[in-house]
């Protein structure tokens, strides 16, 4: 078995889609962690509050990737 710093990227990207599959297989069995539920309301408190800030994906992507988070 390959370590991880012998793989391919190729090879990586092909374990995480086969992980993946497997680990959605049994989602509805998974309970969300309560900060999830939290994060949500918040987020939908600040939406309907005016107090939320948009952007489009592109520009998210952009962000994430620069660091400018």
């Amino acid at each position: 078995m390959l370590t991880l710093n012998e793989m391919s990227r190729a090879e990586k990207l092909q374990l995480m889609e086969t992980l993946w599959v497997d680990l959605s297989a049994d989602a509805n069995d998974l309970d969300s962690p309560d900060w999830h539920l939290t994060a949500l309301h918040e987020a939908e408190r600040a939406h309907r509050d005016g107090q939320a800030d948009f952007i489009d994906w592109a520009e998210a992507k952009a962000r994430l990737r620069d660091g400018r988070v």
